[in-house]
């Protein structure tokens, strides 16, 4: 059969951008096939890039009339052929790789620490694996290493340079050729083959720009072929001799034009790209907009040619952006809200509409905003399996590895909806799991003790449950380096129990396709576990991390929309729709920053003959030339991220300067695309906007009835009152109380309890008599009563060093102290009741330490932190009240001569003067506020001294803080 006629060179065919491939392809099959038998459409064999462009082309054969269908075949396939003309023998795993590429890193830093941290590993071995599959590809044997003059590079460079040199030794000894390399090999084969037997039946490839090495030695062979063909997508076949001259691949600054690759596929084969032939006569949906975006997206220097030939598009710049719409969104909600409405209207009107964006964040924020109206895209990346419930579950697992389980990580366990998953066993889980975190591990101890809570089970009728997640959870493998292999059958051991419940029979943790991708990652971690070595805990979790990056889940919907679809940019290289939308156009986005390589810096790679990093701009820049040339078109961005204000992407900056320097119609159709992106925009914000308007709360001070103040309150709490009176009322009269965390924290409170500790125990110690070194019996007192009171290792570590830092100061102003008075009594509880009031009220106190001298008790009060201010400060004197009135236990009544603010945590310490009239002035008007508040005359206003608030409020949710100021009128006052 002769498909094509007889050619002296390679035979290259294009199409424009913004065609739907799949149909130009079919549409230039059939009319080549037109007069042939039918069998002859069986004998075309094509190559297409993806397993999605297969899909489509044969939806697009299927679509009519009757016929048989040509071979379609994916590139990638080339090294999996067990037919071909390679050895059928499977090539060493990525992950097998991986592990050993690892091991060499971990020794490397080893030996040398200030290259990475170890948990890096994992991420340099997949960067060097890129780096030798690149390599490979581009036909750079590993010999070529030896080469590069390290002499003329930095020390750094030196470094990872000679590492390199070792792993080629390592690549070379393995004998695995496998990715890039065994698809550079096959193409070979395939050539060879080709050239003893040529195949009589066209072979073509479509679709494949041939940005890869390997990829391109196959389209070099096929296109020589007697029948066989390229069929370029996207090839902007109106640039003129000298622009494809400047993006010669030699010349500076032509890698990051969308057309550079196909000049560089087209010197590599040996054919001119401007003189190729269209694949079939279909016109462009938009070749106004070709041209416009072909002037604007020029190598620079472009400004005389902007001038020269833009002014030749004036009377076609409003034809050019009739059908654009630019999007400029002031945040990236409000920019994802825009293009759901947009692809709503779409399939309104039964259009098909696609979003295009490498931004999977805007992608899921887009399928959020869909759901609203009950659509569901069809989106072609899914979620990462980190994200997945099975991979949140070995993800946490893998987390406390190696570590004490803390009462957090078991709640956020027994809550993760694949445990205990049998049938019928969830609801009695979940009734379990908030008996015990509202009973046991809410402000409980810091760690897991399985005998503790086995006599709560024995109470609460539980010792099944508890038993089933002790023996699931208690056994771990030890912190230090254990064969893989271990830590990997105890992960999914413990996995597997904790889905099977107590019963242990049927779960969900499998199930679906999130988990058969997880079962299978785990099964090929499984395997190849003995090339990995021992690893610790941390090691282990990074490496899950680490693969679990790569395994993308297809998202499950029952059903999908069939006009609303979301593409990443290669699955939108070859495909279009009537609406597209492209989205995320900002720097580092689309296009993306180059990544950094941590071995080979850009001298390096042009000595090797590797392409530049920036040759991923160039990809990027002709998707997005290739999506413009859809029939309608929308822009977006959103002008500042969660951080800062953002930049547009290179390619809109340049399309507007060229329509704005061409006035008054380039001014015109930018303003009018912009202006239609405003009302999208204005549409989407009255989604958001409630029907009716609710006036923001006013700061809130409800007073109360006569009798409903409390009858008592601590010193503490009257501080409370004075800074923040509706803190009082919710704690006391609504009776609300922050709930506690899961297990105890090292925090303020935790450290100024322990601190307090560790004081008395020092006092106690040397109540006598101060030693001779007082500071080393304070640092004694302290570890041990740190040893009591805080069960973190680390922290007490910690706190200790803290203190012995101050304790100098600390001994010293404490044998002043001593010569003032004899310690008394610490911690001690003591009462006065008020007189004269509307109602009964008293106030108590717990003071940290009262001394005797003969001219009456002198009173300290500890701070862990600094001292607060002595015009705020009321504690002291208000215990100095009680102590006058003989409320403190076992103490006889007698007057507070000396008041102390003592700080543990600095070592200072400060007075309290003019302590009779203080005292006395204290009571006196506090009586008088408590009055006022017993009667109703004044209410509890919110946050009354903010200035004075030291501790994040508990109630300011409550009291909708924010909706109100703190300079506002409370309500209800004038």
């Amino acid at each position: 059969m002769s498909f094509f006629p007889p050619s002296d060179g390679p035979r290259v065919f294009h199409l424009p951008p913004g065609v739907d491939f799949a149909r130009a392809l079919v549409a230039g099959l059939d009319a080549r096939l037109a007069g042939q038998p039918p069998e002859a459409a069986a004998r075309v064999e094509i190559w297409v890039n993806t397993q999605r462009m297969r899909r489509a082309l044969l939806a697009e054969l299927g679509r009519g009339p009757a016929r048989l269908l040509p071979r379609i075949r994916v590139v990638t396939e080339l090294g999996e052929d067990p037919l071909g003309p390679l050895d059928p023998a499977p090539p060493v795993s990525s992950l097998r790789r991986k592990l050993e590429l690892a091991r060499l890193v971990s020794a490397l830093i080893a030996a040398d620490p200030s290259l990475a941290a170890e948990t890096a590993a994992y991420d340099l071995a997949d960067s060097l694996a890129d780096l030798f599959d690149e390599m490979r590809g581009e036909g750079v044997p590993p010999e070529a290493l030896e080469a590069i003059d390290a002499g003329e590079h930095a020390e750094h460079w030196r470094r990872g340079l000679a590492f390199l040199r070792l792993l080629a030794d390592y690549e070379a000894a393995s004998g695995d050729v496998g990715g890039q390399g065994r698809l550079r090999a096959a193409a070979e084969a395939w050539a060879e083959l080709w050239r003893l037997a040529p195949p009589a039946h066209p072979v073509i490839v479509a679709g494949s720009t041939g940005s890869r090495g390997a990829t391109r030695r196959f389209m070099a062979h096929v296109a020589r072929l007697p029948q066989g063909a390229l069929i370029l997508p996207g090839l902007d076949a109106t640039l003129p001799g000298h622009v494809w001259d400047r993006l010669d691949p030699e010349a500076e600054g032509a890698v990051d034009h969308p057309q550079h690759g196909f000049r560089r596929l087209g010197r590599e084969i040996g054919f001119d790209p401007g003189a190729s032939e269209p694949w079939a006569s279909i016109p462009p949906p938009a070749p106004e907009r070709d041209a416009l975006i072909s002037l604007a997206l020029r190598p620079a220097p472009v400004t005389d040619q902007w001038r020269s030939e833009g002014a030749a598009l004036r009377p076609t710049l409003a034809a050019a952006c009739a059908d654009l719409t630019w999007i400029e969104a002031p945040d990236p909600r409000g920019e994802a809200l825009a293009i759901a409405l947009a692809l709503r209207e779409a399939a309104e009107r039964e259009r098909r509409a696609a979003l295009i964006t490498p931004d999977r964040t805007l992608a899921r924020r887009v399928t959020a905003e869909l759901e609203r109206w009950g659509l569901i895209p069809d989106d072609s990346a899914g979620r990462p399996l980190a994200l997945t419930p099975p991979g949140v579950l070995l993800r946490r697992i893998a987390a406390r590895m190696g570590e004490r389980l803390t009462p957090g990580a078991l709640l956020t366990l027994l809550k993760h909806p694949l445990v205990n998953s049998g049938e019928g066993a969830r609801g009695r889980h979940m009734e379990l799991t908030a008996k015990l975190e509202r009973g046991k591990l809410r402000g409980g101890a810091p760690w897991i003790d399985w005998a503790d809570l086995g006599q709560w089970a024995r109470a609460e009728g539980a010792e099944e449950w508890i038993g089933w997640l002790a023996a699931a959870l208690d056994a771990t493998p030890p912190e230090g380096p254990v064969p893989l292999a271990e830590r990997v059958a105890w992960h999914v051991a413990t996995a597997e129990a904790l889905a099977g419940g107590p019963a242990g029979a049927g779960h969900r943790l499998w199930d679906r396709s999130a988990g058969l991708r997880a079962r299978a990652l785990m099964e090929d971690l499984s395997r190849d576990a003995e090339a990995g070595g021992p690893v610790t805990p941390v090691e282990y979790e990074a490496l899950l991390r680490s693969i679990m990056a790569a395994v993308d889940v297809p998202e499950e919907a029952v059903v999908t929309h069939p006009g609303i679809a979301i593409w990443g940019t290669l699955e939108a290289r070859v495909q279009t729709a009537e609406l597209v939308i492209l989205g995320g156009l900002n720097e580092g986005v689309w296009p993306s920053l180059p990544g950094a390589d941590p071995w080979l810096n850009r001298a390096m790679r042009a000595e090797l003959g590797l392409p530049s990093p920036e040759r991923r701009i160039g990809l990027a820049a002709h998707d997005f030339q290739q999506a413009m040339g859809a029939g309608r078109v929308i822009v977006s961005r959103a002008l500042r991220d969660a951080e800062a204000p953002t930049v547009a992407a290179r390619w809109l900056t340049r399309l507007e300067n060229l329509l704005r320097g061409l006035p008054p119609d380039g001014e015109a159709a930018v303003e009018a695309a912009k202006a239609r992106g405003k009302a999208l925009l204005a549409q989407a914000a009255r989604l958001s906007r409630p029907e009716t308007r609710e006036e923001p709360a006013r700061r809130p001070s409800p007073r109360l009835a006569p009798g409903q103040f409390p009858a008592e309150l601590s010193v503490t709490q009257i501080e409370t009152l004075a800074r923040d009176p509706y803190a009082i009322y919710a704690r006391k009269v609504l009776r609300l109380r922050r709930l506690d965390p899961p297990g105890r924290e090292a925090d303020a409170l935790a450290r100024g309890t322990a601190l307090h500790a560790v004081v008395e125990k020092f006092i106690l110690d040397t109540r006598d008599a101060l030693p001779a070194d007082a500071r080393a019996a304070l640092i004694d007192a302290a570890e041990r009563g740190l040893e009591e009171t805080t069960p973190w290792p680390a922290v007490r570590a910690i706190w200790l060093a803290r203190l012995a830092r101050t304790a100098e100061r600390f001994v010293d102003g404490e044998a002043e102290r001593r010569l003032r008075a004899e310690p008394l009594a610490h911690e001690i509880r003591g009462r006065r009741a008020f007189e004269g009031l509307p109602a009964p009220f008293a106030v108590t106190a717990k003071a940290d330490r009262i001394d005797r001298a003969p001219e009456g008790y002198v009173i300290y009060d500890y701070k862990s932190g600094g001292l607060p201010s002595d015009r705020t400060h009321l504690q002291l004197p208000l215990e100095a009240a009680i102590a006058e009135a003989g409320g403190f236990e076992k103490l006889p009544a007698a007057p507070a001569w000396h008041l102390e603010l003592i700080s543990i945590g600095t070592g200072d310490s400060r007075a309290l003067g003019e302590v009779a009239e203080r005292v006395e002035a204290t009571w006196t008007r506090l009586a008088a506020l408590i009055a006022r508040y017993q009667s109703g005359e004044v209410g509890f206003t919110a946050r009354l001294r903010p200035a004075q608030l030291v501790y994040a409020n508990d109630y300011d949710h409550l009291a909708r803080y924010g909706e109100w100021a703190d300079g506002e009128e409370p309500e209800g006052m004038a």
